[in-house]
């Protein structure tokens, strides 16, 4: 006999269309990238992130023709200007992929929880395994290179205690001294300013190489948003003499040549906004000292309202492809009614 179709549920046929969605940017990026890299240690990372997109997209096209789902428009060739001069240092690219790998990685990871159907499990099951390949890879050359962005060092822990006060969760009041950093906190504020790095760089690319004013006015606020979260950031960690990341080379190129559609540069940095508002929630979580938790809540709110701007910009422009949904049931009912 033989067995009945299980057919894919809501959030399969999300996580489904976002992943195409992303690899089919990444391809575009990453195939720009290639293009252009040099250094012969860092071209086989970036020649693999590809590869892995690539792949990728095809599986998701194969998926969608069994279920007769409609293949997301996405992005293609036609969002790239293959022309186009270089515009990121080799170590960026390194970083970047690196980046987007962890990304990936809890991108993932949500989406292997929140999928039934086993072939759906196994394909998101095999991608997360591909893109922590991926960021071990690039991390090992970075650190090979020395670029790797190394968490600060402190004190190995000699023995184990309880918090004895509730002062241990203060923070906000100014005239009380703040304790110092645990390294729960430490590490999430780290991430938060390489992070937010990254952020600057890519805004100013965009910025530099669009030709919308609007959307190098767009990319300049979003650069001056990443250096100041920059800022609290590490400014909390120098208040308890604890190093800030010494970056790399992880620049762009003076080039003003149109390199990606618009529609893409606005889709990466949605992307973007994103992965920061889940990072800020992660870290606010995970700390205990009651202004960490503060900041990271109205600096979250400070990139909700970007986020914001940029969907009214993509609607603006028909940019903001539609996740999948369901049928509006009152507008049917309306519809039939005006028929009848």
């Amino acid at each position: 006999m033989e067995g009945k179709k299980v057919y894919l549920t809501s959030a399969e046929i999300a996580s489904l269309w976002t992943a195409y969605m992303n690899d089919s940017m990444s391809k575009c990026i990453l195939g720009h990238m290639l293009k252009h890299i040099e250094d012969d240690d860092i071209k086989p990372a970036i020649r693999h992130a590809y590869d892995i997109s690539s792949q990728h997209l095809k599986q998701l096209v194969e998926i969608f023709n069994e279920e007769n789902y409609a293949i997301p428009n996405g992005f293609t060739s036609q969002d790239v200007n293959e022309e186009a001069p270089w515009l990121y240092t080799d170590v960026f690219c390194l970083d970047y992929v690196n980046f987007m790998a962890r990304v990936g990685m809890i991108t993932y990871s949500g989406t292997i929880s929140m999928s039934s159907r086993g072939d759906i499990r196994h394909y998101f099951t095999t991608a997360l395994t591909e893109t922590s390949g991926l960021y071990n890879m690039t991390t090992d050359i970075a650190l090979s290179k020395g670029v790797f962005n190394r968490h600060p060092y402190i004190q190995v822990p000699k023995e184990s205690s309880y918090i004895n006060s509730k002062k241990y969760l203060s923070g906000l009041n100014p005239f009380s001294s703040k304790r110092p950093l645990n390294a729960v906190e430490i590490s999430h504020l780290f991430m938060n300013i390489v992070t937010n790095v990254i952020g600057v760089q890519l805004c100013l690319s965009f910025g530099q190489t669009s030709s919308s004013k609007e959307i190098q006015q767009y990319m300049q606020r979003g650069k001056e948003i990443s250096n100041k979260h920059i800022k609290v950031f590490a400014d909390t960690l120098l208040d308890d003499d604890i190093p800030t990341p010494r970056l790399p080379d992880m620049g762009v190129s003076n080039s003003t040549t149109s390199t990606f559609s618009d529609k893409l540069l606005m889709f990466q940095m949605s992307l973007l906004s994103a992965a920061g508002t889940g990072n800020y929630a992660t870290g606010a979580a995970a700390s205990q000292r009651s202004d960490l938790a503060v900041n990271y809540e109205r600096l979250s709110l400070e990139i909700g309202q970007f986020a914001k701007k940029g969907a009214d910009i993509m609607i603006k422009h028909n940019w903001l492809e539609q996740p999948p949904g369901i049928e509006d049931r009152d507008m049917l009912v309306r519809k039939k009614e005006r028929q009848e």
